[in-house]
């Protein structure tokens, strides 16, 4: 099942090219519109996949792995939350209007209504994003009002329905113009929408059904992680409305430079300076590594620049405990700018040596050219 062709939209479709397809797709397959026997099982296609679609962090995973991918991460692709869809824009163009036409369908005011999501952002050492780190977090989110048992109404009201809208949420007036009879469906300016009676809301949450709270929570950051990455908390936003599920909570991860090592995905850069002998004759030197300490090889003959590898001592791969990035050291060979008279002595014979060497080296050329 590609939710892109069902909506008949490219996989690069903006939000709101997506949105508009879906409404395009619901009118057409809406059980109330289309009698045709495959019309339901259509929509509901249509709402899954714009369901996916429409969210960024699901339409991000789908695109990579699939409806397994969204298995994978917690989210069911076989479901399908009419709650979490406003369609009453939809529903509108549709339903209701000249001539005094009116379908029965009505949004109900007390449908289950899923919570909001929430943001929470932590920072990181450097290293903690390396190999993982527990977080003590604390958060300030809605949860259910104990007084009212989330109903949002006093429990010793007994008129708890709205006295002008009559529970429905909705105001349907008709007028006769000209062209007939124009019949207009609004939200009820009592209870704007509920379809409770706001005198007997709850003292506590206000009708809200919810109140604020600050909790703790622990967060595990896995080992791997980098700077931007999130997280998913399933359960930690809002609590919903009418026994509508809560919201989640996303974390985001920012994680502080390093003043001795850089990071590119799991492999970890640094540099190392060393003398001209040591780049001559090569040498054993120990390296400082997001592990600790290491022994690199320094080869005979080493260039300026040239990049030398530490294998297995970069960061661990997220969703792996085995497999680790390697450690990169760039050579910086630093020429002295002042000598002893020992070393200047030194580097004169070297020199003088190279030279004869060079020498060496041309008159075996022409010899054998001669030859």
């Amino acid at each position: 099942m590609d939710y892109y062709e069902i909506l008949g939209v490219d996989r690069n479709a903006t939000k709101e090219e997506i949105k508009k397809a879906f409404r395009q797709k619901a009118r057409q397959y809406h059980p109330d519109v289309n009698k045709a026997p495959d019309a339901a099982e259509k929509f509901k296609e249509a709402g899954k996949a714009y369901e996916t679609l429409s969210d960024d962090n699901k339409r991000e995973i789908y695109d990579r792995y699939g409806e397994d991918g969204l298995s994978n991460a917690g989210f069911n692709p076989n479901s399908f939350n009419m709650g979490d869809i406003d369609l009453s824009d939809i529903f509108s163009s549709f339903f209701g209007g000249f001539g005094g036409f009116s379908s029965g369908y009505e949004e109900d005011p007390n449908r289950p209504l899923r919570g909001d999501d929430l943001r929470y952002d932590i920072e990181l050492d450097f290293l903690e994003a390396c190999f993982g780190v527990e977080k003590e977090i604390k958060i300030r989110h809605l949860e259910p009002c104990i007084a009212c048992n989330s109903t949002g109404m006093d429990k010793d009201a007994k008129d708890t329905v709205c006295p002008v809208c009559h529970g429905h949420g909705r105001i349907q007036q008709s007028k006769q113009t000209i062209l007939g009879s124009f019949t207009s469906v609004t939200t009820c300016p009592n209870c704007r929408g509920t379809g409770k009676n706001p005198k007997a809301y709850c003292k506590v949450c206000h009708g809200m059904g919810a109140v604020e709270k600050e909790k703790k929570i622990t967060i595990k950051v896995p080992h791997g992680v980098e700077h931007g990455s999130k997280m998913r908390v399933a359960n930690e936003g809002n609590s919903g409305k009418n026994g509508g599920r809560n919201g989640d909570l996303y974390i985001v991860l920012h994680v502080k430079n390093s003043k001795e090592f850089q990071r590119e995905g799991f492999d970890i850069y640094t540099t190392l300076n060393i003398s001209v002998p040591q780049a001559v004759i090569g040498d054993n030197v120990e390296i400082k590594t997001i592990h600790g300490t290491s022994i690199l090889t320094i080869p005979k003959g080493v260039q300026n620049g040239e990049r030398l590898t530490l294998k297995g001592e970069g960061v661990p791969y997220l969703g792996s405990d085995s497999q680790r990035g390697n450690h990169y050291v760039t050579i910086r060979v630093e020429v002295p700018k002042k000598l002893t008279l020992a070393e200047e002595k030194l580097y004169k014979e070297l020199f003088v040596l190279s030279k004869n060497e060079e020498k060496e080296n041309i008159l075996k050329k022409m010899k054998s050219a001669f030859k």
